[in-house]
Protein backbone atom coordinates (compact mmCIF):
# COMPACT_ATOMS: atom_id res chain seq x y z
CA UNK A 1 0.00 0.00 0.00
CA UNK A 2 1.33 3.54 -0.98
CA UNK A 3 2.26 5.52 2.18
CA UNK A 4 2.36 8.71 -0.51
CA UNK A 5 0.64 11.99 1.00
CA UNK A 6 -1.14 14.66 -1.14
CA UNK A 7 -1.11 18.12 0.65
CA UNK A 8 -4.39 19.47 -0.16
CA UNK A 9 -7.30 21.70 1.75
CA UNK A 10 -9.42 18.61 2.54
CA UNK A 11 -9.09 17.98 5.77
CA UNK A 12 -8.05 15.49 8.22
CA UNK A 13 -9.47 13.85 11.26
CA UNK A 14 -6.91 13.92 14.40
CA UNK A 15 -7.30 9.68 14.02
CA UNK A 16 -6.14 9.64 9.75
CA UNK A 17 -3.23 11.55 10.53
CA UNK A 18 -0.25 10.04 8.19
CA UNK A 19 3.33 9.55 9.90
CA UNK A 20 4.74 12.30 10.44
CA UNK A 21 7.99 11.38 7.63
CA UNK A 22 5.15 11.30 5.27
CA UNK A 23 3.72 14.07 6.28
CA UNK A 24 7.69 16.02 5.51
CA UNK A 25 8.44 13.74 2.30
CA UNK A 26 4.80 15.59 1.07
CA UNK A 27 5.97 18.83 2.70
CA UNK A 28 9.42 18.57 0.40
CA UNK A 29 8.63 17.07 -2.66
CA UNK A 30 5.50 20.05 -2.98
CA UNK A 31 8.11 22.97 -2.11
CA UNK A 32 10.75 21.59 -4.32
CA UNK A 33 8.29 21.21 -7.00
CA UNK A 34 7.90 25.51 -6.44
CA UNK A 35 11.23 25.99 -8.31
CA UNK A 36 9.66 25.08 -11.34
CA UNK A 37 5.72 26.99 -11.29
CA UNK A 38 5.32 30.15 -13.01
CA UNK A 39 6.13 33.14 -12.30
CA UNK A 40 3.57 35.99 -11.22
CA UNK A 41 3.93 39.58 -9.74
CA UNK A 42 6.66 40.64 -7.37
CA UNK A 43 5.14 42.91 -4.26
CA UNK A 44 7.31 44.98 -1.84
CA UNK A 45 10.38 44.99 -4.38
CA UNK A 46 11.88 41.99 -2.26
CA UNK A 47 8.72 39.36 -2.00
CA UNK A 48 8.31 36.93 -5.87
CA UNK A 49 4.66 35.15 -6.36
CA UNK A 50 4.35 32.19 -8.11
CA UNK A 51 1.36 29.66 -8.83
CA UNK A 52 0.58 26.30 -10.54
CA UNK A 53 -2.32 25.34 -12.53
CA UNK A 54 -4.92 23.41 -10.47
CA UNK A 55 -4.35 19.63 -10.34
CA UNK A 56 -7.45 17.61 -10.23
CA UNK A 57 -6.58 16.29 -6.84
CA UNK A 58 -6.55 20.35 -5.35
CA UNK A 59 -9.42 21.67 -4.05
CA UNK A 60 -7.85 25.01 -4.84
CA UNK A 61 -4.54 26.62 -6.59
CA UNK A 62 -1.62 26.75 -5.40
CA UNK A 63 0.56 30.23 -4.59
CA UNK A 64 3.83 30.62 -3.43
CA UNK A 65 6.00 33.28 -2.34
CA UNK A 66 9.95 33.82 -1.96
CA UNK A 67 12.07 36.41 -0.43
CA UNK A 68 15.80 36.69 0.48
CA UNK A 69 16.45 38.14 3.63
CA UNK A 70 20.54 39.25 4.32
CA UNK A 71 21.49 38.56 7.92
CA UNK A 72 21.98 42.27 8.30
CA UNK A 73 18.30 42.24 8.33
CA UNK A 74 17.56 39.16 10.20
CA UNK A 75 19.54 35.61 10.15
CA UNK A 76 18.42 31.98 10.15
CA UNK A 77 18.55 31.46 13.69
CA UNK A 78 16.22 34.85 14.26
CA UNK A 79 13.48 34.13 11.73
CA UNK A 80 13.60 30.15 12.86
CA UNK A 81 12.99 30.81 16.52
CA UNK A 82 9.56 32.35 15.50
CA UNK A 83 8.66 30.32 12.71
CA UNK A 84 9.88 27.08 14.11
CA UNK A 85 8.49 26.59 17.42
CA UNK A 86 4.73 28.17 18.48
CA UNK A 87 4.13 29.64 14.80
CA UNK A 88 0.83 30.30 15.16
CA UNK A 89 1.35 32.08 18.28
CA UNK A 90 3.35 34.35 16.82
CA UNK A 91 1.33 35.05 13.82
CA UNK A 92 -0.85 36.58 16.09
CA UNK A 93 2.03 39.11 16.86
CA UNK A 94 2.14 40.04 13.10
CA UNK A 95 -0.88 39.31 11.34
CA UNK A 96 -3.49 41.84 12.08
CA UNK A 97 -6.57 39.76 11.30
CA UNK A 98 -5.67 36.83 13.91
CA UNK A 99 -7.66 37.37 16.79
CA UNK A 100 -7.24 34.31 18.96
CA UNK A 101 -4.92 31.00 18.66
CA UNK A 102 -5.66 28.05 20.93
CA UNK A 103 -3.52 25.08 21.45
CA UNK A 104 -5.46 22.46 20.46
CA UNK A 105 -3.37 19.17 21.07
CA UNK A 106 0.25 18.55 21.49
CA UNK A 107 1.00 15.50 19.55
CA UNK A 108 4.85 15.44 19.93
CA UNK A 109 7.58 18.00 20.14
CA UNK A 110 7.65 18.86 16.40
CA UNK A 111 3.88 18.21 15.55
CA UNK A 112 0.78 20.71 17.42
CA UNK A 113 -2.92 21.16 16.36
CA UNK A 114 -3.44 24.66 16.56
CA UNK A 115 -6.65 26.05 16.13
CA UNK A 116 -6.54 30.43 14.56
CA UNK A 117 -9.62 32.67 14.92
CA UNK A 118 -10.06 35.37 11.99
CA UNK A 119 -11.89 38.43 12.42
CA UNK A 120 -12.19 40.63 9.26
CA UNK A 121 -13.70 44.72 8.16
CA UNK A 122 -17.42 43.79 7.49
CA UNK A 123 -19.26 42.42 5.81
CA UNK A 124 -17.00 39.68 5.43
CA UNK A 125 -17.65 37.42 8.57
CA UNK A 126 -15.04 36.26 11.09
CA UNK A 127 -13.73 32.70 9.86
CA UNK A 128 -11.27 29.97 12.26
CA UNK A 129 -8.78 27.82 10.33
CA UNK A 130 -7.33 24.79 12.48
CA UNK A 131 -4.50 22.80 11.47
CA UNK A 132 -1.61 20.37 12.17
CA UNK A 133 1.80 22.28 12.03
CA UNK A 134 4.31 19.84 11.55
CA UNK A 135 8.34 21.01 12.05
CA UNK A 136 11.53 19.66 11.00
CA UNK A 137 14.90 21.38 12.03
CA UNK A 138 17.95 20.30 9.53
CA UNK A 139 21.47 21.70 10.62
CA UNK A 140 23.39 19.70 7.81
CA UNK A 141 24.77 22.31 5.70
CA UNK A 142 22.83 24.36 4.39
CA UNK A 143 20.90 24.08 7.36
CA UNK A 144 17.36 24.54 6.43
CA UNK A 145 13.96 24.01 8.12
CA UNK A 146 10.03 23.63 7.23
CA UNK A 147 6.90 23.55 8.62
CA UNK A 148 3.80 22.00 7.20
CA UNK A 149 0.43 22.74 7.97
CA UNK A 150 -2.35 20.81 6.78
CA UNK A 151 -6.13 21.53 7.93
CA UNK A 152 -7.73 19.72 10.51
CA UNK A 153 -11.36 18.63 10.97
CA UNK A 154 -12.33 17.87 14.85
CA UNK A 155 -15.87 16.96 14.43
CA UNK A 156 -15.46 13.60 15.60
CA UNK A 157 -14.01 14.38 18.93
CA UNK A 158 -16.27 17.18 20.82
CA UNK A 159 -13.67 18.35 23.69
CA UNK A 160 -11.19 19.43 21.29
CA UNK A 161 -13.90 20.59 18.74
CA UNK A 162 -15.14 23.32 21.71
CA UNK A 163 -11.74 24.76 21.40
CA UNK A 164 -12.55 26.22 17.85
CA UNK A 165 -14.18 29.44 17.88
CA UNK A 166 -17.61 29.44 16.68
CA UNK A 167 -17.58 31.21 12.76
CA UNK A 168 -17.32 30.03 9.41
CA UNK A 169 -14.44 27.10 8.91
CA UNK A 170 -12.41 27.86 6.20
CA UNK A 171 -9.04 25.86 5.22
CA UNK A 172 -5.14 26.03 4.22
CA UNK A 173 -2.54 23.76 3.36
CA UNK A 174 1.18 25.38 3.35
CA UNK A 175 4.38 24.30 2.84
CA UNK A 176 7.21 26.70 4.16
CA UNK A 177 11.44 26.87 3.93
CA UNK A 178 13.76 28.36 5.62
CA UNK A 179 17.42 27.91 3.86
CA UNK A 180 20.50 29.61 4.76
CA UNK A 181 22.96 30.27 1.83
CA UNK A 182 26.48 30.60 1.64
CA UNK A 183 26.70 34.12 2.37
CA UNK A 184 24.40 33.82 5.24
CA UNK A 185 21.44 35.13 3.18
CA UNK A 186 17.92 33.49 4.34
CA UNK A 187 15.46 32.27 1.66
CA UNK A 188 12.07 32.07 2.90
CA UNK A 189 10.11 29.59 0.66
CA UNK A 190 6.21 29.35 1.10
CA UNK A 191 3.70 27.40 -1.41
CA UNK A 192 -0.21 27.34 0.06
CA UNK A 193 -3.45 26.47 -0.90
CA UNK A 194 -6.63 27.78 0.49
CA UNK A 195 -10.05 28.69 0.90
CA UNK A 196 -12.24 30.83 3.59
CA UNK A 197 -15.14 28.90 3.06
CA UNK A 198 -18.57 30.95 2.92
CA UNK A 199 -19.70 32.22 0.09
CA UNK A 200 -16.91 34.61 -0.92
CA UNK A 201 -16.47 33.72 -4.92
CA UNK A 202 -13.60 31.81 -5.97
CA UNK A 203 -11.87 34.12 -8.44
CA UNK A 204 -11.92 36.87 -5.96
CA UNK A 205 -9.97 34.41 -3.32
CA UNK A 206 -7.69 33.37 -6.15
CA UNK A 207 -6.82 36.69 -7.56
CA UNK A 208 -6.14 37.89 -4.10
CA UNK A 209 -3.88 35.71 -2.97
CA UNK A 210 -0.19 36.87 -4.18
CA UNK A 211 -0.68 40.07 -2.58
CA UNK A 212 -1.81 38.68 0.57
CA UNK A 213 0.55 35.88 1.05
CA UNK A 214 3.14 38.46 -0.30
CA UNK A 215 2.50 40.98 2.81
CA UNK A 216 2.99 38.49 5.69
CA UNK A 217 6.59 39.20 5.05
CA UNK A 218 6.79 42.78 5.86
CA UNK A 219 4.63 42.40 8.36
CA UNK A 220 6.90 39.73 9.89
CA UNK A 221 10.13 41.60 9.13
CA UNK A 222 8.89 44.69 10.74
CA UNK A 223 7.81 42.44 13.94
CA UNK A 224 10.72 40.52 14.58
CA UNK A 225 13.02 43.49 14.08
CA UNK A 226 10.87 45.35 17.04
CA UNK A 227 11.56 42.52 19.24
CA UNK A 228 14.01 43.44 22.41
CA UNK A 229 17.50 41.89 21.97
CA UNK A 230 18.93 39.64 23.65
CA UNK A 231 21.61 41.42 26.05
CA UNK A 232 25.11 39.88 25.39
CA UNK A 233 27.20 38.87 27.85
CA UNK A 234 30.96 40.17 27.91
CA UNK A 235 33.66 38.17 28.54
Amino acid sequence: MSTAVKLTITPLKPSQLPSESAILAAGKELIDSTESWKAGKTYHKVVKTYYRPKHPEDGAQFHCRVSKHPASEATFDQIWSKLGADKALHEKEFIPDIHKVTKVKEISPTQTIWTLYYKFTPPVKARVFTVLQVVQLQETSPRSGMIISIPIDLSDDPELAALEEKAIKGRYVSVERLTELDDGTTEWRMATSSTPGGSIPAFIVESSMPSKIAEDVPHFMKWLQGLPRPIECKA
